[in-house]
């Protein structure tokens, strides 16, 4: 084909002038350039309208990674590093033609599809696409599917005799020998512990086993397994966290270290017989990056000065409340760091021991073996602490010797399961503690959500629309200054997986316990009243916090909306 095609095919389509198809033509005669380098250098025109043209000039299709699904299956054909050696995607499977479709810089290229035919067994379809383009899809398609070692692990499960996967109760050193189903538990941590996940769930359902991460407080189904080697995975992290294999009736608990590189994590794990297996849970508790200071958490300004001044304090009662989720424990642990020191006894009585700080007493829960919190805080008294954390308050029991603690000069810590931290009053007064008790020992509660930051590698900024310019106005109150709102959210990139979020950072209210709130608390007030009561003496709300923080450009309306709308 004439080489000077691309550029008369970019002119028919008026991507350039007239004058500029002659100075590429002329440029292309005496520099001795490709025309596709001369049209880049003078910014003429871009990579992808170079490839459409080319498509055009070939005759063959092209093709917009962008916004393409590319499924699991698909990916599975053609290994990362042959993709990115030889710079092509496979995107699209036609299992009736047994044809593949691929993305490629050159679909001239005949070695490279002969090659890609053999490797795969499928006739191949070459569609164009920019260089760039492909491998940023490589990059971004191959990171969020666990592809390569999964599916290697697979089929080398395949030429495994079907029986040592399926027994109904493997002996422990087969499963430790079985090598893929190893592999392929390795790959779904190693994949955790890359995407920042804190929890994986592996789900048996009626013709598939699936894999669903939770990042950034949102799960996404990133896997599919088939049915036959759920039993084998299973009974493999049941090995590592030390459980047992052949009980699978009831559920249980354990935990295990994993190292990937240079990050290791403590993994909690928990089973679940359903109609169609075990579920298991896996929570990954980085060990490495220690405890976020206060601050770091998102606590500033009247909020992180009223909580510094309550801990400063020599005794009474601290409550943090929230959902299940919520970030309660980790607040705990930032503020316990914060406070400890070697002339302070500090003991901690959880369920579980999330964290391990240095130079703090913690005791994890045993209730088989008697311990419970009750029993533990009773025991704590006999050993001369200072400060004491109480994992949760959930009974009359725990209320009353919680508020003794306070009351007999020590600093006490708890978390509770309320929606705000007016509603902990109330909630306590149904445990049974006594009014002129918690009058006199509560110093402040913490409420708190947490929610996704945005990405700051593809954050925009937006003008909102008048209705929500007007709420935000509303609930500022005189804390908002200015006429025009800008607002921002993230339009998704392959730092963020396309989701336009990347972190996650704590809204919070602070209730400091004044007299007024305390004489409120006497007369067995409702939420309702100490709620209002804590605004007119200056408490920032969630949800004041949480829209402050969308005005920064840390996070977006819409996820304060959806954790912390009344």
């Amino acid at each position: 084909m004439n080489a000077t095609a691309l550029e008369d095919i970019l002119a028919a389509d008026k991507v350039i002038t007239a004058d500029q198809l002659g100075l590429v033509k002329l440029e292309a005669v005496n520099s001795g350039k490709t025309v596709d380098q001369i049209l880049s250098d003078h910014g003429f025109a871009t990579d992808m309208q170079i490839a459409q043209a080319r498509s055009k000039l070939y005759g063959i299709p092209y093709i917009d990674l962008a916004n393409k699904v590319i499924l699991l299956e698909v990916l599975n054909l053609v290994t990362r590093p042959v993709a990115e050696r030889y710079n092509v995607l496979p995107f699209e499977l036609d299992k009736t033609a047994d044809s593949l479709s691929v993305a490629m810089a050159d679909p001239l290229d005949l070695v490279v599809i002969s090659f890609l035919e053999k490797k795969t067994g499928k006739k191949v379809r070459p569609f164009i696409a920019p260089a760039a383009e492909i491998k940023n899809a490589i990059t971004d398609k191959y990171s969020q599917v666990l592809t390569t070692e999964v599916s290697a692990a697979l089929e080398e499960e395949k030429k495994e005799p079907e029986s040592s996967l399926t027994t109904s109760s493997p002996a422990k050193e087969d499963i430790i020998r079985d090598a893929p189903v190893a592999k392929i538990a390795s790959s779904l941590f190693d994949f955790a512990i890359k995407s920042r996940a804190s929890d994986i769930h592996i789900e048996p359902l009626e013709d598939h086993t699936r894999v669903r991460y939770r990042i950034d407080g949102i799960l996404y189904e990133k896997l599919e397994l088939p049915k036959r080697i759920h039993d084998a995975l299973v009974s493999r992290i049941k090995i590592m966290s030390n459980l047992k294999i052949d009980e699978r009736r009831m559920p249980q608990d354990g935990r295990f270290n994993y190292k990937s590189g240079d990050s290791e994590v403590d993994v909690r794990v928990s089973t679940l017989p359903t109609v169609y297996g075990e579920k298991v849970v896996l929570r990954l508790l980085p060990k490495s990056g220690g405890v976020p200071t206060l601050d770091e958490l998102g606590l500033r300004g009247v909020a992180l000065k009223n909580l510094e001044i309550s801990i400063l304090r020599p005794h009474g009662i601290i409550i943090v409340c929230g959902p299940t989720g919520s970030g309660k424990t980790t607040t705990l642990y930032a503020v316990l760091s914060k406070i400890n020191s070697t002339k302070v006894n500090t003991v901690t009585i959880e369920d579980p021991v999330e964290y391990q700080i240095a130079g703090v007493n913690q005791v994890q829960i045993n209730p088989a073996a008697g311990l419970t919190f009750a029993t533990g805080l009773r025991s704590f008294l006999r050993q001369d602490p200072n400060v004491i954390l109480v994992g949760e308050i959930r009974d009359k029991e725990t209320t009353d010797l919680a508020i003794q603690a306070a009351l007999t000069g020590h600093l006490v810590f708890s978390t509770l399961h309320t929606s705000d931290s007016a509603g902990a009053i109330p909630r306590l007064l149904d445990l049974g503690a006594e009014p002129f008790l918690l009058a006199s020992s509560l110093n402040a509660v913490v409420g708190q959500r947490i929610l996704r930051k945005i990405c700051p590698h593809c954050k925009e900024e937006y003008s909102p629309p008048e209705i929500m310019t007007a709420d935000i106005k509303n609930v500022l109150g005189d804390m908002y200054h200015g006429d025009k709102v800008t607002l921002y959210r993230g339009k998704g990139c392959k730092e963020c997986a396309d989701s336009g979020f990347l972190g996650r950072v704590g809204i919070f209210e602070v209730l400091p316990v004044s007299d007024k709130i305390a004489k409120l608390i006497l007369s067995h007030a409702d939420a309702g009243s100490v709620a209002k009561l804590a605004v007119e003496e200056g408490m920032i709300t969630m949800k004041q916090d949480g829209y402050l923080k969308a005005l920064e450009g840390v996070t977006t309306i819409e996820e304060v909306l959806r954790v912390a709308q009344d």
